[in-house]
Formats: C-alpha cells, structure tokens, sequence
C-alpha cells in the first residue's frame, strides 16, 4: 500500500501553491476550447470567474490586449496571491483581481461585456445566485462562455469504488458518492436549466473529453492533481476506520484492471456553453 493517503494538502502554504502551477495542465483541455469560444474583441471589460493561479485569466488579458479591462474573481487566497507574482512578472497593467466568492460579484449592474468561468462553475456554493449575478453583472448583448465537466468524469475510478462499498457492505456511502458527484458534476439538462432560468440564451453547446492515462492505479493515486484535489473529498465520504481498507482495495482491483488493459484510464467529457444575455 502506497503512503498516498498520508499527504496532506496545504492550501496555506503559498510554496505549496507555487509548486502546483501545473495545475493549468488540468484545466488546458477545457480552457483551449473556452479560449476558441470566445469572440475576442477591443475595449471590452471581462470577467474570470475561479482563476486559479492564473489561468485562463492572464491569457484572456494578452489576447483582449491593452484597450480591454480584465477582472478576476476566486476565493482561494494564496493562489490569487500567485496569480498576482505572475501578473506582475508578465507586466500586465489591465488585469484586478479580488478574493470574493462568486455568489457576490462586488460589480455594477451591466458592467461586463464578456463573462468566463474554467470548470469554476461547479465548484461554487449556490449555482442559482451565481448564475443570477452574472446575468446582473452582464450588459445586453454580452457573452458568457463556460466550461464544466459532466457527470461521467473519471467514470472509470467511480465504478470500482462503488463495487468496493457494495461489496463492504457501505450502501449508504454509495449513496453519499452518487450525492458528491451531483454536486460537483450537474446533469448537462441541470445546467442548461440554470443558464436559462438566469436569463441567458444558450448559443451552442461544445460537447468535448480527454482522459488521463497512468501505469496503474498506485500511480494514479500519487498523480498530484488526483492526489491534492479527488481523493481529499473520496476519502471524507467514508468512515475514518475504513478509509485505509477501502482505498487499497480500490487501489488494488485498479493494479489488476492496468495488467489486463495495459493501463488505467480516466476519461473526462466536459462541455462548453456559449452563452448571451438579449
């Protein structure tokens, strides 16, 4: 059994914060097809919603240039604090960012003319106030494009670690994972009913995925995006007594799947809306 679920992650720790700017390798697939939604313009004010350490944000604001104001919202202090070392490295003079959450956008009424978010959506608190401030926020005519991944994410770790709590006997934990999944992934059909309750019109639909492929399972545990962001909130679902026997159960069914397959795979299908405010 490896030692992976000894680690702990500091979001304290503004060195740790630096070491996981390879975090943007997550969010690349889903911010290549954001970034080649968006209608790029001159003299525009923009909005990030969950930036991170920095991305897509910084991006946004080379590509809309110096005529365009660029602001970003998060509410994970130090890696706002890292995004600003690399806003002030880049010398970008049309970026300001705040730490707030997104429920409460701290703009004027019609103030944005293009509002983004990076798979940042489903990690907010209260969907429906945050959709509700966008649409405040937006002036007639603006675009909102957004990322999110979908439902199935990593279906392939969650259909073992489901046949591992059945087989222990943990229904209600089942339960509990189904739950955590729909909190953080929604139903395509529930995110198009939030978009369209705000107000938005629904332009398109960018239906994309890529996977993450590892040796074997033991390895994916200690990759550190699974490591520092997945099996912190896997592990809370269980009783703290069975944490240990359930992972390396799933860790070892995983080993044996990459000796038959070659490999474990995890795949993650996302969508990109492009949405407007009329």
């Amino acid at each position: 059994m490896t030692d992976f679920l000894k680690h702990t992650f500091d979001a304290r720790s503004i060195d740790h914060v630096s070491a996981l700017d390879e975090l943007a390798f997550w969010s690349a697939p889903f911010g290549i097809v954001l970034l080649d939604t968006i209608k790029m313009k001159k003299n525009i004010r923009a909005l990030d919603i969950g930036f991170g350490t920095g991305f897509p944000l910084m991006e946004l604001a080379e590509r809309l240039g110096a005529s365009s104001e660029i602001y970003g919202i998060d509410i994970w202090e130090n890696a706002v604090d890292r995004a600003r070392q690399k806003i002030q490295a880049r010398r970008l003079r049309n970026v300001t960012t705040v730490v707030q959450p997104a429920e409460i956008l701290p703009f004027e009424d019609r103030f944005f003319d293009l509002i983004v978010s990076n798979n940042g959506l489903n990690n907010v608190e209260d969907p429906e106030k945050v959709f509700s401030e966008v649409f405040r926020t937006s002036k007639m005519g603006a675009q909102l494009v957004f990322t999110v991944n979908l439902p199935e994410t990593m279906i392939e770790f969650y259909q073992i670690y489901e046949a591992v709590l059945r087989d222990s006997g943990l229904n209600e934990e089942v339960l509990k994972m189904k739950q955590h999944i729909h909190e953080k992934r929604k139903p395509l059909e529930e995110t198009r009913s939030l978009v369209r309750n705000a107000g938005f019109k629904i332009e398109r639909e960018i239906l994309d995925d890529f996977a993450y492929h590892f040796a074997d399972g033991t390895d994916m545990f200690g990759y550190h995006v699974i490591r520092e962001f997945f099996l912190p909130a896997w592990t809370e679902l269980l009783p703290q007594d069975r944490v240990q026997i359930i992972f390396s159960e799933i860790e070892s069914r995983l080993n044996r799947l990459a000796s038959k397959n070659g490999e474990v795979r995890l795949s993650v299908p996302f969508v990109c809306m492009d949405c407007s405010k009329f």
